[in-house]
């Protein structure tokens, strides 16, 4: 068995992307310890948002690549968004959170709704995935989906619902 390189695991989420069960969602779980890391122990809106723009920054070529050398190693179709690859939600979650006050209700309704957005992929989030291919369409649509889910998390506290 030959093992792959380095920027695979990294495309995997640490191997969370891997799941045989749910590897979007389990891949959006695995970035939790990172968020707390950022929010509890760092402390810095502004080291947050260099660590998101740098993970920004490399996600079309990460994912990109990872998807080129799956496919041509016999992925198929299927390999030019392979599930395996959660680096993209690791961005969306921590996009979806980003410069928001941490407490455990934001996490988990940020958690639920990008996973929603992700997952059911509306209008133009659905053109986007359909139309952006390779590392950058890879990121794209899942920071798109990230977008309403960081606009609803905003409006929340203004609607009453806490």
């Amino acid at each position: 068995m030959r093992s792959r390189p380095w920027y695979h695991w990294l495309a995997f989420g640490g191997g969370s992307g891997l799941s045989p069960v749910l590897p979007g969602t389990m891949g959006t779980i695995a970035v939790i310890p990172l968020y707390l890391l950022l929010v509890l122990v760092v402390r810095s809106n502004v080291v947050y948002t260099l660590v998101l723009l740098a993970m920004i920054a490399v996600g079309p070529w990460l994912c990109g690549r990872t998807a080129r050398e799956m496919r041509n190693g016999g992925g198929g179709r299927r390999a030019l968004d392979p599930p395996a690859i959660v680096w993209d939600e690791w961005v969306g979650l921590l996009f979806t959170l980003w410069l928001l006050p941490f407490n455990w209700w934001t996490l988990l309704v940020g958690f639920l709704l990008f996973r929603f957005f992700d997952m059911l992929k509306p209008w133009p989030i659905s053109w986007l995935d359909r139309r952006v291919h390779g590392g950058t369409g890879i990121m794209l649509d899942d920071m798109a989906a990230a977008i309403p889910a960081l606009v609803i998390l905003r409006l929340m506290p203004w609607t009453g619902w806490w």
